[in-house]
């Protein structure tokens, strides 16, 4: 008599409400991971996973959080109004390692955020004078 082990990850959830597959695919088009999704809208990931994947609707204060973390009206998020062309447009991969970067710079301190954008200044007049001459 043997134990026998399925190896491997478990199976991902498929969303099983039209909400969860239109949170899930905002979410994906805006680039965002569900941690990411999570922190920007003040909950956890297994929420995030919880509205994706069970047929559950989020609490009336939880998908205003949700709208403005994705930066729509929550009547687009629900799908009663239809969505701005921009939301669901996946952006190309070199714009989404840039937003992810600038995700970070958002994480750092006051003073090297500061430093940062300083930078990006002297960066895009340096360019914009090299343009002009």
């Amino acid at each position: 008599m043997g134990i026998t082990l399925t190896g491997g990850m478990p199976k991902k959830k498929q969303p099983s409400s039209e909400f969860g597959v239109r949170l899930m695919q905002l979410r994906q088009a805006r680039g965002l991971t569900q941690v990411q999704l999570a922190e920007a809208a003040g909950t956890t990931q297994r929420a995030i996973s919880y509205y994706e994947t069970d047929a559950e609707w989020p609490t009336v204060p939880q998908l205003i959080a949700l709208a403005k973390a994705l930066r729509l009206s929550t009547d687009e998020l629900l799908g009663l109004k239809g969505l701005p062309r921009a939301a669901t447009a996946k952006p190309p991969p070199e714009e989404r390692r840039i937003w992810k970067k600038l995700r970070l710079v958002a994480e750092l301190p006051q003073r090297d955020q500061r430093a940062v954008f300083r930078f990006i200044d002297s960066a895009a007049l340096a360019r914009e004078a090299r343009r002009s001459a």
